[in-house]
């Protein structure tokens, strides 16, 4: 994840905490992508905002832009109005005019990040450090509406000199008012839309702080033309910026914070900036939801009820510095340092900046929200939308409290008196669920209830479980029930039948192996969950549908190469009885549309990725899995794209490599018009494809399907940091965040006091691993087994490790266990390790 020359021309690295908004920090050091202000803003600079550097000797001052060079829109950008368009050259804003450094090389291990700037001009190397606090299993730590700057030089000459670093930060509002503020030694500047109040949707402020700052500037220059930052240029060259304030409001004025410091030979000193945000009330812009006044009804962000503004969580910041970074140092280097291929990890971290984008909100209380993804100026996609959030598994992991949220959520204002649910959470959430329905989605509304099974094994909380299990039941019923219109399983024989929507945004008729398989997944999970909670009575009522279920797809679903879509499409009648023949009937083809019918599905085992995942029993036969895996990846994997016609979105293009999310092979008829996005590579699907391939032992096919993705996000072609579907930072994309633990063999049921690992590859293995209660790194070296606890405890009494023979020693936090073994399965009495599990 080192990037220099032309792979930085794309890289734009979110810097913000979960549900804050963040502001992209570019490959060559620049500001990019300002979404502090409850909305998306992709390609926008915020005024001249950026950090420079200084050197002075005593006999040369040298000052530069913190920047490498920007080769992009040089002769201007499409889309912008008047002389800011293309034919005017770049923005002066972009600072790429001011002298910067001509060479960066950026090392990118999310989730931090840091730029390394040279030149003969310069002597010695700059280092830009950046990041938000990523603290797995600490939510509060990790929603801080900031991003974290440290700026390190080290003085290799045989003399004292003095460096020092200047942050000017530019006031975005056409009514600007600036305000100096000191807490201690902690010096802030705060810039403030003064033209709204605090209770308005549009009000915001900002601020950066600095400890001790040797000059702080409430205000540059007003004048015409460049005279502002012309001043400022023409001061920080000569020494120090002049405090200068203006009593009456202005319009998009700036501010800088500067400070210098003494470097002896030999020392390495840094400076420390804490740009922070606050737009406290938030409105879902994207469909207005009007009170009876006519306004829009707003609530507060989860972080403008943790901080009074800008200047409390930079204060906080800057306070807690060293603490954050050394939690979110402890988590990268755990994850970064792992025995995986590189690949794996680069995949697994770049998504994990989902988190950090403006798809995510946190509402009032703190629960999760979030779209799709974002476009431009938008969100993509409302409402923690089920089928999409069933591929992100980052989230379930390292902040389960944040997932459950979710669950809770859904239970309590999508889920409908007849079990339906609407796979959409609207805001606010005080509108009325039952008269503003939605539609019911198979794979989503199954998904609820796989996740509900997963949060309980995550987290061992069977009150939490008790609680929301009769909300299960009324849902996974509704797939049978005489009030579900589409008619999924009305003769509750275990086989889905009817109309059934689902991921691509069409509806399914018939069975087809892919939503089949959520719905026995579903069954299974719903059938151990009843059974721990002592309802035996439902339990069998599941698993009868899910063995008639089971040998439908065995006997109906498996064409011998691999699971299939089991419709006639030429029968108009499986549209007309749900009264939507106009949109899926082709009057000229005699065919029905979108339907997958022979075609190999990237989706056709998706259930079986989550079973494995989970630990949930057996829904498809094993030998048919190993064959159907062995041809999917033959048919739908693409070495390259040159050849495949596409005329969906192209987010794999010329000599790309992909998996395509539906293929017809040799044999196999082609509907005339084919399921939805038939050709398009869209990563979320690809990566819990290729988690499949690696848990089945085909690592070899696993890794060039993740490989092929990464090299398309290479920064030169793609933002690293950004991989598309409907739009950018698409929460889909988490779906790597799952190699993780499918690569570790990681089993866990906290409900019943047990993990394991048993590694897909042989020989020495590392990697992280984590649950509700606690996270860590498991390694096998040799004949050893060490779990290291890096935050957090395990309650315990089962440990599963398969590839064990005949372990001699149990060691819990130092203490020697007795223990007894069988089957790979170390049983002792029940204990709480609090910092490391040793298996000799």
């Amino acid at each position: 994840m080192v990037y220099e020359n032309e792979y930085l021309n794309k890289i734009s690295f979110p810097l913000g905490g979960i549900g804050t908004g963040s502001v992209g920090l570019r490959g060559n050091g620049s500001f990019y992508d300002w979404e502090i202000w409850n909305k998306p803003n992709k390609g926008s600079i915020n005024g001249y905002t950026h950090i420079a550097v200084t050197y002075d000797d005593g006999e040369k001052r040298i000052v530069k832009v913190l920047q490498g060079d920007r080769a992009e829109d040089l002769e201007g950008h499409y889309g912008y109005p008047s002389v800011r368009g293309f034919g005017f050259g770049p923005q002066a804003q972009t600072m790429c005019g001011f002298p910067h450094f001509s060479r960066c090389v950026f090392d990118g291990r999310f989730p931090t990040a840091e730029i390394t700037f040279s030149d003969s001009e310069f002597p010695g190397e700059v280092v830009l450090r950046a990041f938000n606090p990523f603290v797995p299993l600490d939510s509060a730590a990790s929603s801080i509406p900031a991003a974290f700057f440290e700026i390190f030089y080290k003085n290799d000459g045989e003399t004292e000199v003095s460096f020092g670093a200047s942050f000017l930060l530019s006031n975005k509002f056409a009514s600007s008012r600036n305000v100096e503020e000191k807490n201690g030694d902690v010096v802030s500047m705060k810039l403030i839309n003064a033209g709204k109040n605090e209770t308005d949707v549009e009000y915001a402020d900002m601020s950066v702080s600095c400890v001790a700052p040797t000059a702080v500037q409430p205000y540059t220059y007003r004048g015409a033309w460049q005279d502002g930052i012309s001043t400022y240029w023409n001061e920080l060259s000569a020494g120090a910026l002049s405090h200068r304030v203006y009593k009456e409001d202005g319009s998009w004025d700036m501010a800088a914070l500067q400070k210098e410091v003494t470097v002896k030979p030999g020392e390495r000193v840094s400076i420390r900036f804490v740009l922070s945000w606050n737009t406290p009330n938030n409105y879902n812009y994207w469909k207005p939801y009007l009170d009876e006044n006519g306004r829009d009804i707003s609530w507060k962000n989860y972080y403008a009820t943790v901080f009074r503004d800008s200047v409390a969580s930079g204060v906080y910041s800057l306070l807690h510095f060293d603490e954050l970074y050394e939690k979110t140092v402890l988590f990268r280097d755990a994850l970064h340092n792992s025995t995986l291929d590189p690949a794996v990890i680069d995949a697994v971290s770049s998504t994990l900046s989902v988190l950090k984008s403006p798809t995510v909100y946190r509402l009032e209380n703190g629960e999760f929200y979030g779209f799709e993804g974002v476009a431009s100026n938008a969100g993509s996609c409302e409402g923690t939308c089920q089928h999409v959030y069933n591929y992100a598994y980052a989230m379930a992991f390292l902040f389960p409290d944040l997932e459950r949220s979710i669950r809770n959520l859904e239970f309590e204002y999508c889920t409908y008196s007849s079990g339906g649910m609407r796979f959409r959470i609207e805001l606010p959430l005080s509108r009325n669920r039952e008269t503003e329905k939605g539609t019911s989605c198979l794979d989503g509304q199954m998904g609820a209830v796989i996740k509900t099974y997963r949060e309980w094994k995550i987290s061992g909380d069977t009150e939490w479980l008790r609680h929301v299990f009769p909300t299960v039941k009324r849902i996974l019923a509704y797939a049978w029930s005489e009030e579900n219109e589409h008619a999924w399983d009305r003769n509750k024989d275990g086989v889905l039948e009817g109309r059934q929507h689902h991921t691509l945004d069409v509806e399914l008729f018939g069975p087809s192996a892919w939503l089949e398989g959520f719905y026995l997944a579903a069954l299974s999970a719903a059938a151990e969950m009843a059974e721990f909670l002592g309802e035996n009575e439902a339990a069998a009522e599941y698993r009868r549908l899910l063995e008639s279920g089971k040998r439908f797809t065995k006997e109906e679903l498996f064409n011998g190469k691999y699971f299939i879509h089991k419709i006639d499409i030429s029968d108009k009648s499986l549209a007309e009885k749900f009264g939507c023949e106009k949109d899926y009937w082709n009057e000229e083809t005699g065919e029905l549309k979108y339907q997958i019918a022979e075609g190999s599905s990237i989706d056709q085992l998706t259930a079986e990725w989550h079973r494995r995942l989970l630990g949930i029993g057996e829904i498809f036969d094993k030998d048919e899995v190993h064959t159907a895996l062995q041809n999917l990846y033959r048919n739908n994997f693409k070495p390259s794209m040159r050849e495949v016609t596409n005329m969906w979105r192209i987010f794999a293009a010329y000599d790309e490599g992909g998996a395509i999310m539906c293929d017809y092979p040799e044999g196999a008829y082609k509907p005339k018009i084919p399921i939805t996005y038939c050709e398009e590579c869209m990563t979320g699907f690809e990566y819990s494809l290729a988690g499949l391939l690696y848990s089945e032992g085909m690592v070899k096919e696993a890794l060039a399907v993740v490989r092929a993705v990464r090299d398309r996000y290479d920064g030169k072609k793609r933002n690293p940091y950004n991989e598309l579907e409907c739009g950018s930072n698409y929460v889909r994309a988490m779906a790597a965040f799952a190699l993780l633990p499918i690569a570790a063999g990681f089993s866990f049921d906290l409900a019943r006091g047990e993990i394991g690992f048993s590694p897909v590859e042989e020989g020495d293995f590392r990697s992280l691993f984590s649950l509700a209660s606690g996270w860590g790194v498991y390694e096998r070296d040799g004949a050893e087994t060490k779990i290291t606890l890096s935050y957090g405890s395990l309650a315990l009494s089962r440990l599963r490790l398969p590839y064990l023979v005949s372990p001699r020693l149990l060691l819990i936090d130092g203490k020697e266990m007795a223990f007894a073994f069988e089957n790979g399965v170390i049983s002792f009495d029940p204990t709480v390790a609090n910092k490391e599990i040793y298996v000799k």
